[in-house]
């Protein structure tokens, strides 16, 4: 499956499909504050198991970060 991943080309071996939450742990996005994008709808941390990425689909992922 191939995908625009934070605007670079990426490939994941040997899927169709992968969710959320599995993306996330292939490639150890492992920050506790994520935003994460598909096709420019943002996507629930709640509905990461259930939210489908697929071949074509252009990500983000994004870290929010505060400070003071």
């Amino acid at each position: 499956m191939e995908i625009t991943l934070n605007n670079k080309p990426d490939k994941i071996p040997g899927k169709d499909c992968i969710s959320v939450r599995e993306l996330l742990k292939h490639k150890n996005f492992t920050f506790k504050f994520l935003v994460v994008r598909i096709n420019d709808k943002t996507v629930k941390p709640e509905d990461y198991p259930v939210t489908v990425i697929r071949d074509g689909d252009n990500v983000k992922v994004i870290h929010l970060i505060s400070g003071g």
